[in-house]
């Protein structure tokens, strides 16, 4: 799995038990895509500490997904979804299908 996209999933799952530090600075960095430099400079705050806190951050949300699994269940349900609708022959499996998989 491409480690933005992982960072994401696990984001979108367990970003709000980060605290509101936390997830300012992973946001600003992963998904504003903002340089170490100038959130440091942002939010008073070193390079270095930037780079720390958003490698505690992933650390800690990787830590959520090994004790609690749901991104790896959300990943499975969707592939099993999709299995599904590429099996099925009933249009209205198919379209049940594209409705579940829209709503993951």
């Amino acid at each position: 799995m491409d480690k933005l996209y992982e960072q994401t999933l696990l984001y979108d799952f367990y970003g709000e038990l980060l605290t509101e530090h936390q997830k300012k600075i992973f946001q600003e960095v992963i998904f504003d895509d903002c340089s170490l430099g100038e959130v440091a400079k942002e939010h008073g705050i070193s390079r270095q500490g930037v780079h720390d806190m958003i490698k505690r951050s992933s650390l800690i949300l990787e830590e959520y997904e090994e004790k609690l699994g749901l991104v790896r269940k959300f990943l499975d349900i969707k592939e099993k979804v999709n299995r599904i609708k590429e099996l099925a022959d009933d249009e209205q499996v198919r379209r049940l299908s594209e409705e579940i998989l829209e709503e993951l």
